[in-house]
């Protein structure tokens, strides 16, 4: 779901502006026929007394602070709309403001429900962007593949933020697990990781890379027959 399709998550991007410090992590789990799980993350841990404090004000530097009820609001119409989306079930929230970390996690039927579901949230949010991230999973020949391009809009809306947010983004990451119930043989991208069982496979990198265009999070795993 990459960084464009995870803004959805994003319920506390003001705070995670000024944090210093936060992390978007983006788990699916994939059986043998293509259902599975996602878990998406944004985790703010690091900078919870910041963060705590900033919850606080009711603005910061012209930005609109967001209260704990907006976002338990803005939570629960995501939910509504996930269990309302084809494919999708078992639909679920977790809000801890004393970590400051929020999460969604749900089931699909197939894999392409993932890229359905990029492309309603982010009509529904109004987010005029192209969806640049899409996945496969070919049961046929047992590879998963994440088809990702930078796009334009990206850096064109970064640039468009202050100083002081735009250096926040240095120290924040983005991190992808997916896991299978099969070994995998090979991965095409060099950046991810294998894991000693080889039915899990992570990528981690900074996502400022990803807004510049200088990273490339698209891979073809290929799974044992």
């Amino acid at each position: 779901m990459q960084n464009k399709a995870l803004r959805y998550l994003l319920l506390l991007v003001t705070v995670c502006c000024f944090s210093s410090c936060f992390q978007i992590i983006e788990e699916i789990n994939i059986s043998g026929n293509g259902s599975g799980t996602v878990d998406l993350t944004v985790n703010l841990s690091a900078s919870k007394a910041k963060v705590a404090s900033i919850m606080l004000l009711d603005s910061i530097n012209g930005y609109k602070v967001p209260t704990r009820q907006t976002i338990q609001k803005e939570m629960d119409e995501l939910v509504i709309h996930l269990k309302n989306s084809r494919g999708i079930s078992n639909v679920k929230k977790k809000i801890d403001f004393q970590n400051y970390i929020v999460s969604v996690s749900f089931a699909f039927e197939n894999v392409s429900n993932i890229n359905n579901i990029n492309q309603s949230v982010l009509k529904k949010l109004k987010i005029n962007t192209a969806n640049n991230s899409s996945y496969l999973y070919n049961t046929a020949n047992n590879t998963f593949q994440r088809n990702y391009t930078h796009t334009k809009e990206a850096i064109i809306q970064y640039n468009k933020l202050k100083p002081e947010v735009r250096n926040i983004f240095k120290e924040a990451t983005y991190t992808s697990i997916y896991r299978f119930e099969k070994p995998i043989v090979t991965a095409e991208n060099p950046l991810a990781k294998i894991s000693k069982t080889r039915k899990a496979i992570l990528l981690n990198t900074d996502i400022l890379g990803l807004i510049n265009g200088k990273t490339n999070i698209s891979n073809k795993i290929t799974l044992s027959k």
